[in-house]
C-alpha cells in the first residue's frame, strides 16, 4: 500500500480520490506503528527516496502519522538528517537532491519548521559562494557550487509557496544571495559537450547555461505567486489538521571542505581538479531542443518544463530495473497538460548526453518501446518526428551522438518489424558517399542486418528502391582461396590452404599444425605467405557463426599468435582478418576483438592498423575503422578497471588480515599475562594449552597477512604495467591522429578559421517534426565553398574528412578523459610539441575541459 500510494488516484491517471487514499493508508500504518514502527519508518523513507515523483504524498502521509505518534515524526526528521549529511559527505548527488526536496515537502506538512529549511539552504549557499570566490575559493570546483545552487532552486517549486507565506523575509534573502552568486560565478559554455554544433534558430537559449535557465524560470515563478500546477499539493486537504502537529528542528548540516588549490598552480593541475569535480557533480541534462518550444511547452508555464523533466529523470533513474513500471509512471504524471513531446525530448537528451549517459543506450530503447505500447495513439508519432528532426540536423550532430542514435534506431526498428518510411530518405542516394545523412542511413541499415538477416531488411525497404545499394553485400566472407562456386581453386597457396583445411577437419593438434606450417609454408614461401594462408583459412572455417569463430581462435589462436609475433606481423594478421570479413563489419570487429582478448594482437597494433592508408580513406564514409578502434580502447579500459577493482579488493583483505593479526596478538599477550599470574598448576596447565593454540593463531594470521601483501604487490605491479602501457597507447593514438590530420589541414589557419572546423555555418530551416523535410543542397554547396576557401582544403570530401576525424578525436578524448589526465604531462611533452596543428590541440583540450 505504501509503495503504490496514489498510483490509482486521479492525478496519476486513476479514479481514486488521493486524500481518501492517503487517509486510509495513514490509518492502517498508525495501527501497526506500535509493532512495526522501525520497518514502516524505513519503508516510508525508502519510498520517498526512490519514488521522488510522489514525495508530496509521502510527506503528507508522514504529517498525518506525526499527529498520532510524535515519536515517529521525530524519527523521520532525524533519519532524513542523517541520510542528507551522509549524502553530502559521500558526494552522492542524487540523494542530496532528493532528500532536500523531501525535507522541503515535510516542511509543507508542518513536520519541519521553515526556518530549518532556510538554514539548510544558507549552509549550501555559503559553501557555494566560498568556492567561487577568487581569493578564498577554488574555481576548479565550481561544478559542486553550481550543484548546490541547483538543489536549492530545485526545491522551490515544491515549497516556495509555503516559504513565501511563512518566512517571506528569509526567502527573499536566499533569493538575493543566489542572485549574487550567479553574478560572480563563471558562465559555462562548452561546445565540445553540446550534442549540436549549431543550435536551431527557434530553439536558442539566449546563451544561458543550465543554472541561469533555471534561475530565470524560478524568477517567473516568484512573480506568479509561486503557483505550480504540475506539483500536487495533497497536504492542503489536511491543512487544518496538520497545523496542529508538532514540528521538529532539522539539525544543521555541514558541507565537505573544499579541496585546496593546486600548488604550484598550472592549467594541468587545475584541469585535473576540474575534471574530478565534473565527474562527481555532473550536469543532469543537456536539452536537445528537437522540437519547437511551441510544442514541448504547449499549455504549460516555464517552471512546469523543469518539474516534468525532474519527474521523468527521477523515474528513469530509480526504476531502471523495472522498465514496464518505469514506462507506466512516465505515461501518467500528475499534470493536466500534454507532455509527449517534452517526454521524448527528455529521453533523447539522456540518450545523447555527453560525455556519458547515465545508463546504457539499450535501456532508453526499452523505455521508448514500452512508452510506444503504453501510449499507442500519441507517442509513436512523436518518436518518429524526433527521428526526422534529428536526421535533418545530423550534419551538426556530434559524432558520438550519431553513433548512439544509429544504434538506438536500429534496435528500435527491430522491435517494430523494421517498419519505417524509408522513401522519405531516398534523396540520400543523390548525395556524395561522404554526406552525413547518407552515411547515417547506410549505418542504420547495416546495423539492422546484424539484428536480423539480409533478406528481411531487403524486404523492409521495398518501397524505397535504390536503398539496397546502401546495404552490405549479402555474402559475408571473402575467402581468397575459393572460386566463385565456393570450391578451392588450384595453385600453390590454394593447395596449401586446402591441406591446412583438411588438417583442421582431421582434428590435428595446434602443435602438429604449427609444425606443418613451419615445414611447408614458412620454410618454402616465407613468413608473410604463412600469415596470409593460415589466417585466411582458419577464419574461413570459423566464419559460419560466432561460436565457430570463437572455437577456432581458442583452439588454433596460438598458431596465429606465434606467426604474428611482433607489431608488423600483428598488423598483417589484422589486415588479413579485415580482408576476409570485408563484407561483414560485425564479424571483422568481433574477430579482432577476440584476438585482442587472446593476446594474439595488441591494442597498439590495432591503433596503428586503423590509421593505415586504406582505413584513413574510410574515416568519413564508414564507421568500420572507428568501431574497431573503440572496441580496442574499451577493452583496454575494462582491463584497467578490473585491475583497479582487484587492487581495492586485495587492500581490503590486507586490512582484515592486519586486524585479525592484531586481535590474535592481543589475545596472546592477554593469555601470557594470565599465565604469569596463575597460581595453581591446574590453571597453569590450562593456560599453557590455550597459549599454544593462540601462538598457532598468531602464526597463521601472520602467514595470511604475508600472503595478502604478496598478492597486493603482484596486483599493484600488474596495474602499474597496465597504466604504463595505457600511456604508450594514448601517445600512439594522438600521434596517429596528428600525422593523419596534418596531411589535410592547412598549416597557416588563423584562430577564426579554426572555429570553422568545429562549426557548421549553414542556415537552419524550421523543422516540422511530423513531415519529412528536404535538404537544401544549394545552401550546403555555398557553405562548403566558403569552408574550402577559408581553410585551404581542396574539396568538399576533404573538408568532411577533416570534420569527421577531428570529431572522432574529440569524442575519444572526451570518453577516456579519466584515463588521459594521469598521463597528460607525458602527452604534452611528446605530442603537443613542434608543428602540431592548432585545430588538433583545440579538439583535445576542449574535450578535456582544458584552457587552450
Amino acid at each position: 500500500m505504501v509503495v503504490l500510494l496514489g498510483d490509482k488516484c486521479a492525478e496519476y491517471g486513476g479514479q481514486v480520490d488521493v486524500e481518501a487514499h492517503i487517509e486510509t493508508c495513514s490509518g492502517i500504518l498508525w495501527r501497526e506503528l506500535e509493532h512495526s514502527g522501525d520497518e514502516i519508518l524505513q519503508l516510508v523513507i525508502q519510498c520517498a527516496e526512490e519514488l521522488p515523483h510522489k514525495s508530496t504524498l509521502y510527506a503528507t502521509l508522514v504529517g498525518l502519522l506525526n499527529l498520532e505518534d510524535e515519536e515517529f515524526g521525530r524519527k523521520v526528521v532525524d533519519t532524513s538528517h542523517a541520510k542528507l549529511q551522509d549524502a553530502l559527505d559521500s558526494e552522492n548527488c542524487n540523494k542530496i537532491r532528493i532528500l532536500m526536496r523531501f525535507i522541503t515537502v515535510l516542511m509543507c506538512s508542518n513536520v519541519i519548521p521553515p526556518s530549518s529549511v532556510i538554514e539548510v539552504f544558507e549552509t549550501l549557499l555559503s559553501s557555494a559562494t566560498t568556492t567561487v570566490d577568487e581569493e578564498r575559493g577554488n574555481l576548479a570546483w565550481q561544478a559542486r557550487a553550481d550543484f548546490y545552487i541547483f538543489c536549492i532552486l530545485g526545491c522551490l517549486p515544491w515549497g516556495g509557496l509555503e516559504l513565501a507565506e511563512r518566512v517571506p523575509d528569509d526567502l527573499d534573502r536566499v533569493m538575493t544571495e543566489i542572485e549574487a552568486y550567479l553574478s560572480i560565478r563563471k558562465h559555462i559554455f562548452e561546445p565540445a559537450f553540446l550534442p549540436f554544433e549549431t543550435p536551431a534558430d527557434d530553439n536558442k537559449d539566449g546563451g544561458q547555461d543550465f543554472l541561469e535557465d533555471l534561475w530565470e524560470r524560478i524568477k517567473l515563478l516568484c512573480e506568479d505567486g509561486w503557483k505550480v500546477d504540475s506539483v500536487p499539493r495533497p497536504h492542503l486537504a489536511f491543512e487544518s489538521r496538520l497545523v496542529t502537529g508538532k514540528s521538529y528542528e532539522f539539525r544543521p548540516v555541514t558541507c565537505p571542505e573544499q579541496p585546496d588549490q593546486p600548488s604550484p598552480s598550472s592549467d594541468v593541475m587545475i584541469g585535473r581538479q576540474r575534471h574530478e569535480a565534473e565527474l562527481k557533480y555532473p550536469q543532469r541534462i543537456q536539452r536537445l531542443h528537437i522540437f519547437p518550444v511551441s510544442r514541448t511547452e504547449e499549455n504549460m508555464k516555464p517552471i512546469d518544463r523543469f518539474v516534468v523533466e525532474e519527474y521523468l529523470l527521477d523515474i528513469m533513474l530509480y526504476l531502471n530495473g523495472c522498465r514496464k513500471q518505469c514506462a507506466a509512471y512516465m505515461a501518467s504524471l500528475p499534470v493536466t497538460f500534454r507532455y509527449e513531446y517534452l517526454m521524448a525530448e527528455t529521453i533523447f537528451s539522456q540518450l545523447l548526453l555527453l560525455p556519458n549517459p547515465p545508463f546504457k543506450g539499450c535501456y532508453y530503447a526499452l523505455v521508448i518501446i514500452d512508452l510506444c505500447k503504453a501510449l499507442p495513439g500519441a507517442f509513436p508519432t512523436v518518436v518518429a518526428g524526433a527521428v526526422r528532426s534529428l536526421f535533418d540536423r545530423v550534419n551538426d550532430l556530434d559524432l558520438e551522438c550519431q553513433a548512439r542514435l544509429i544504434l538506438w534506431l536500429s534496435q528500435h526498428l527491430s522491435n517494430f518489424q523494421f517498419i519505417w518510411q524509408w522513401e522519405e530518405w531516398l534523396h540520400v542516394l543523390d548525395l556524395p558517399r561522404w554526406s552525413p545523412q547518407r552515411v547515417f542511413v547506410q549505418e542504420v541499415l547495416q546495423r539492422e542486418v546484424r539484428l536480423s538477416y539480409w533478406e528481411k531488411i531487403m524486404q523492409s525497404i521495398q518501397k524505397a528502391p535504390g536503398l539496397e545499394e546502401l546495404l552490405p553485400p549479402k555474402d559475408g566472407s571473402c575467402f581468397k582461396y575459393a572460386d566463385q562456386k565456393g570450391d578451392q581453386s588450384e595453385g600453390v597457396e590454394f593447395s596449401l590452404s586446402k591441406e591446412l583445411n583438411n588438417l583442421v577437419k582431421d582434428k590435428k593438434t595446434s602443435r602438429e599444425i604449427l609444425s606443418w606450417v613451419e615445414e611447408n609454408i614458412i620454410a618454402v614461401h616465407g613468413h608473410n605467405v604463412s600469415i596470409d594462408v593460415v589466417v585466411q583459412t582458419l577464419l574461413h572455417i570459423g566464419s559460419k557463426s560466432f561460436s565457430h569463430l570463437f572455437t577456432v581462435l581458442e583452439r588454433y589462436g596460438n598458431i596465429i599468435s606465434k606467426l604474428g609475433s611482433g607489431q608488423s606481423n600483428e598488423i598483417l594478421v589484422i589486415e588479413e582478418t579485415s580482408k576476409i570479413f570485408q563484407n561483414n563489419t560485425q564479424m571483422a570487429a568481433i574477430a579482432i576483438d577476440r584476438m585482442m582478448v587472446y593476446r594474439i594482437v595488441s591494442n597498439l597494433s590495432i591503433v596503428t592498423w586503423v590509421f593505415s592508408p586504406s582505413n584513413v580513406e574510410q574515416f568519413h564514409t564508414s564507421d568500420r575503422p572507428w568501431e574497431i578502434l573503440r572496441n580496442a580502447l574499451d577493452k583496454t579500459y575494462n582491463r584497467i578497471s578490473d585491475l583497479r577493482k582487484g587492487v581495492i579488493s586485495v587492500e581490503k583483505s590486507v586490512q582484515k588480515a592486519i586486524e585479525a593479526k592484531a586481535k590474535a596478538q592481543a589475545d596472546l599477550d592477554s593469555a601470557e599475562a594470565l599465565l604469569e599470574a596463575a597460581e595453581s598448576e591446574e590453571l597453569q596447565g590450562q593456560m599453557a594449552v590455550k597459549l599454544k593454540r593462540l601462538k598457532a593463531a598468531v602464526d597463521r594470521t601472520k602467514q595470511e597477512e604475508s600472503s595478502e601483501q604478496e598478492s597486493l604487490e603482484a596486483k599493484d605491479a600488474l596495474l602499474s604495467r597496465a597504466l604504463s602501457e595505457n600511456e604508450v597507447l594514448f601517445i600512439t593514438l594522438y600521434r596517429c591522429f596528428s600525422d593523419a590530420l596534418m596531411k589535410h589541414l592547412s598549416v597557416d589557419l588563423t584562430e577564426k578559421q579554426e572555429d570553422v572546423l568545429g562549426t557548421d555555418q549553414r542556415e537552419q530551416m524550421s523543422i516540422d517534426s511530423e513531415e519529412p523535410s528536404a535538404m537544401d543542397a544549394d545552401d550546403d554547396e555555398r557553405r562548403n565553398q566558403r569552408f574550402s576557401k577559408s581553410n585551404g582544403l581542396h574539396s568538399q570530401a576533404e573538408q568532411q574528412w577533416c570534420r569527421c576525424t577531428l570529431g572522432q578525436l574529440r569524442a575519444l578524448t572526451r570518453k577516456y578523459a579519466t584515463e588521459i589526465w594521469p598521463h597528460i604531462d607525458k602527452i604534452d611533452a611528446e605530442v603537443f610539441t613542434g608543428d602540431i596543428h592548432p585545430s588538433i590541440v583545440k579538439a583535445i583540450y576542449s574535450a578535456l575541459r582544458r584552457p587552450v
